[in-house]
């Protein structure tokens, strides 16, 4: 790991360093029994007609592409998203470099609670400490992120023991077989190719069609970044894809719903 993931995660445990307290998984236990259940992340990502799914992201600018959408309502892309027909969301809730925070999460579950059908939503951001997943489930998440190559193996597994207390599912990312070995080592089932590299932020859509074919046939496999054009979404299908994770295409895209349905019908 190195230069800008390095970055990252470095500001990210300063920012949380003020929150950071023991998080039990009786405490995140009793807080899943006393909340609404949310949508399944894993179901939606297994579609019965066999397409693709497609994980729709909101993403107001990122390092690599700058601002993207800046001023965008999280509420209003959501709904955009529902109408698209989108299976799931990723919110961004990292507010130094994304531009999110969990008001954008929290916007997003409250309008899905009150929808026919819900979305479930991921919090995108750079977890380190199981208060983070604690904060995901209070803003009704469905789902947390793994970046396996930016975590010690200790962290790994209080995040997915925390994960599976809070009910929530948890999308391993990674980056080269390394990552694949550890985290299958830690049970995943969702596992996430970032086509990026984070240090860099070089994209190359080889990866997905280098890395899925290697995962086990019950691991659902998610080719995120980079997936801008239908012919984008075929290659990460024809490796293996059951979902693909798109962001900046679709906040700039002026209509949604078409780029939905071309990458599902790949």
């Amino acid at each position: 790991m190195s230069d800008k993931l390095t970055e990252i995660m470095a500001w990210k445990r300063r920012e949380i360093a003020p929150l950071v307290r023991p998080v039990s998984t009786v405490e995140l236990s009793r807080l899943d029994a006393s909340l609404p259940r949310p949508p399944s992340f894993a179901g939606a990502l297994r579609r019965a007609d066999g397409q693709l799914a497609v994980i729709a992201e909101i993403k107001r600018r990122s390092p690599s592409a700058g601002d993207i959408k800046a001023g965008a309502s999280s509420l209003e892309q959501a709904r955009r998203y529902q109408a698209a027909g989108a299976d799931a969301l990723s919110v961004l809730t990292d507010e130094k470099f994304f531009g999110g925070n969990l008001a954008d999460l929290r916007g997003a579950t409250a309008h899905f609670r009150a929808t026919v059908p819900a979305r479930p939503c991921l919090r995108k951001d750079f977890f380190i400490h199981p208060i983070q997943v604690l904060q995901a489930r209070e803003a009704g998440a469905s789902a947390i992120l793994i970046i396996v190559r930016a975590l010690t193996d200790e962290e790994i597994a209080g995040l997915f023991s925390a994960a599976q207390a809070a009910g929530l599912d948890a999308l391993f990312e990674i980056h080269h077989e390394a990552d694949l070995e550890e985290a299958l080592g830690h049970g995943a089932k969702i596992v996430g190719v970032n086509n990026r590299d984070l240090a860099v932020f070089k994209t190359d859509l080889g990866l997905s069609e280098r890395l899925i074919p290697q995962f086990p046939r019950d691991v659902t496999a998610v080719s995120e970044s980079g997936i801008f054009t239908a012919a984008d979404a075929a290659r990460a299908r024809a490796a293996g894809a059951h979902a693909v994770l798109v962001g900046e295409a679709l906040m700039r895209a002026p209509d949604p719903a078409a780029l939905v349905t071309a990458f599902r019908h790949v």
